[in-house]
């Protein structure tokens, strides 16, 4: 492919002119990383495919929409995250969920020779849904998918600080609710 945009507006300017050559750097760009990124996700080889593909089909239908200040790169991992989750729904009915999440919570909470490190770590994970969704995500990203500071500023197109004062102000909202 030799055709290269210097700048998110450059390209979707083209996307909006319909332009075949932007479509296809588009998808040669980035359909690794959002492959890669989904099946994280999935663990389904197919299914990320799917998905992959459903938000390029998504994206190009609705090109004309499209801000010339958008960050493509942000742009599209929200899009597959939230494709993912239109999946995930799809396939496991909201209420089922409930039923699991309710009667996991009721086991837990029943069990009386739980440890305290068990309990501590429900503790955790409960007060970590309760955070502020960016601050949630990125606390994610560090400590459940392992990520670095570094990639995460990266993948979520935020400043290195950014990340440090979403991981620092989670850890402090932790402490402060679990002890």
């Amino acid at each position: 492919m030799d055709t290269k945009f210097t700048n998110d507006k450059e390209l979707i300017q083209s996307l909006k002119k319909s332009e075949p050559k932007a479509y296809a750097y588009l998808v040669e760009t980035y359909r690794k990383k959002l492959l890669r990124y989904v099946l994280n996700l999935t663990k389904n080889r197919e299914l990320s495919e799917d998905i992959v593909q459903n938000v390029y089909m998504k994206f190009w239908n609705q090109r004309h929409k499209l801000k010339d200040d958008f960050i493509v790169n942000s742009y599209l991992y929200r899009c597959v995250y939230y494709e993912f989750i239109d999946q995930y729904r799809k396939r496991k009915s909201a209420l089922a969920l409930d039923k699991i999440y309710f009667d996991a919570l009721a086991t837990t909470v029943q069990e009386e020779e739980e440890s305290h490190s068990e309990r501590l770590l429900y503790l955790v994970k409960r007060e970590i849904e309760n955070l502020p969704p960016k601050c949630k995500q990125t606390f994610l990203l560090s400590k459940e998918d392992g990520f670095s500071n570094k990639q995460i500023a990266a993948h979520l197109d935020v400043s290195l600080k950014c990340v440090e004062a979403h991981i620092t102000k989670a850890f402090s909202y932790l402490r402060q609710k679990v002890g």
